[in-house]
């Protein structure tokens, strides 16, 4: 499944840019031009990463990367034109990952957002995951809801713990099929049905209400509220 980039940048040819090289390196990115608007976006669609510049038209990028904080874990790389020392520590403190100032080479960019996006995978892999009643402890393998243990298969776990990384996100089949077993099995297939259903007994037997629900047409999201 793609990894999510969010790109906060008032300077639309700059913005295309980015958004051209991490397209063609396979990302799934979004553009905001202005603060009110990335905080928008990353709400509805949680990002992995940001990219933020500083010099926002509405909102200083060093309140954004506050904001952006109080919400679900992500990385923060500021790109910007203040390259004074100051600049930097008050970024690093603000809320960033990195910090990348203009003009740049979009190779060091792209190679920063590897080393962030690894970091935060290999964080993803031992945090226990939080969704309204649910927990997933992908180091003890053990899913619980409403407080209750639930045995799942080794698959379901896998296809639980992907909607569990990417809460409110609508997932589409095929992006679970190419993450869960590594390729499509085609639009005929009810294989991702059989095991949502199981899923969805198994955790509502132990008093979590539906929170995998279907978006008819194109796949499925896991929030809290029905």
């Amino acid at each position: 499944m793609s990894q999510r980039i969010l790109i906060v940048e008032d300077e639309a040819e700059i913005a295309g840019y980015l958004r051209r090289g991490l397209v063609y390196e396979g990302y799934a990115v979004e553009v905001a031009g202005t603060g009110a608007g990335a905080l928008a976006a990353a709400r509805e669609r949680p990002p992995d990463l940001v990219i933020l510049d500083l010099g926002l038209p509405d909102i200083d990028g060093l309140d954004v990367a506050r904001r952006l904080r109080a919400g679900p874990p992500l990385s923060i790389l500021m790109l910007t034109a203040r390259d004074a020392v100051t600049d930097r520590v008050a970024g690093l403190e603000g809320g960033a990952d990195d910090y990348l100032t203009k003009p740049f080479a979009f190779e060091e960019l792209l190679a920063r957002v590897h080393v962030q996006l690894r970091r935060r995978s290999d964080q993803q892999d031992h945090e226990v995951r939080s969704v309204g009643p649910l927990s997933l402890d992908p180091a003890a393998h053990e899913v619980r809801a409403a407080g209750q243990r639930v045995e799942l298969t080794a698959k379901e776990f896998e296809v639980l713990d992907i909607f569990m990384r990417h809460p409110r996100q609508v997932l589409t089949r095929e992006q679970v099929y190419e993450q869960v077993w590594g390729y499509d099995f085609g639009s005929d297939s009810n294989v991702l049905e059989v095991y949502v259903r199981a899923l969805r007994q198994k955790l509502e037997a132990a008093g979590a209400p539906r929170m995998i629900q279907t978006v008819r047409g194109v796949g499925y999201v896991l929030r809290e509220d029905t």
